[in-house]
């Protein structure tokens, strides 16, 4: 699919004004038309356009797909248990609410040949495997590295971000939830790998100074100390 119609060249044959970022809507897109929901499809539809080409998989929160589609979390909750109902995809759920699923369309509703996870490289390995261990050293998270930060992971890594930018975002980003915290503020756990996506943008945008990394690692130590102290010497509060 496409925002624009392809034009032809002057041998008649059709040129796409735009050759990158379109879907291939084949037979399985066309059934669905019939098949699912109003809503239903337009989920559909947007899981599709934005889904790897490899793999037919998106992660994303049921808050991430509210926002894009301007509908409610709870109506996104039931189309996404229309796509389930009618096997149009399949679901990877996040540990918690928080959390980002990742979102398989079915190989009946996907036109692309698809590249199994058989075919992950070691360099891919290890890859993710750094940004797990980085993400698990924190100590400012719930829940555990699971399938959808494992997919999150895969794409920073096909979007080329450099290993060191996303350690650094992930030690920005703890420092200033330790510090929120020590501060009074009542701010939820860091839940998800999303979360570091604007410490991300503001590394590129403006790396930071030679030296800088190693602050960073000595402040979140400090501070998860600190925090871990303060937190075990509050009283229980009286009954």
């Amino acid at each position: 699919m496409t925002d624009h119609l392809p034009i032809p060249d002057r041998e008649g044959k059709l040129r796409l004004k735009e050759p990158h970022g379109w879907f291939a809507a084949g037979r399985g897109f066309r059934s669905s038309l019939g098949l699912l929901s109003d809503g239903a499809f337009k989920l559909f539809a947007y899981l599709s356009l934005d889904a790897d080409r490899h793999t037919g998989r998106l992660a994303a929160t049921h808050k991430e797909l509210a926002s894009a589609l301007g509908k409610s979390k709870r109506i996104i909750g039931s189309y996404v248990g229309e796509l389930k109902e009618k096997a149009v995809c399949n679901f990877y759920p996040a540990k918690n609410q928080f959390g980002a699923t990742v979102y398989e369309i079915t190989d009946d509703y996907w036109p692309y040949h698809r590249i199994g996870p058989c075919r992950e490289s070691p360099e891919d390995k290890s890859y993710v495997g750094a940004v797990r261990d980085c993400f698990e050293a924190l100590g400012c998270m719930t829940g555990k590295f699971g399938a959808a930060e494992i997919e999150t992971a895969r794409q920073m890594q096909k979007r080329s971000l450099p290993l060191a930018v996303i350690r650094d975002a992930m030690l920005l980003g703890a420092c200033r939830k330790y510090s929120s915290w020590l501060n009074g503020a009542a701010t939820e756990p860091i839940r998800s790998l999303n979360y570091f996506e604007s410490m991300i943008a503001e590394i590129l945008e403006k790396p930071l100074p030679p030296g800088y990394s190693a602050h960073l690692r000595r402040k979140v130590k400090q501070l998860a100390k600190n925090w871990n102290e303060s937190t075990n010497s509050v009283p229980e509060a009286s009954q």
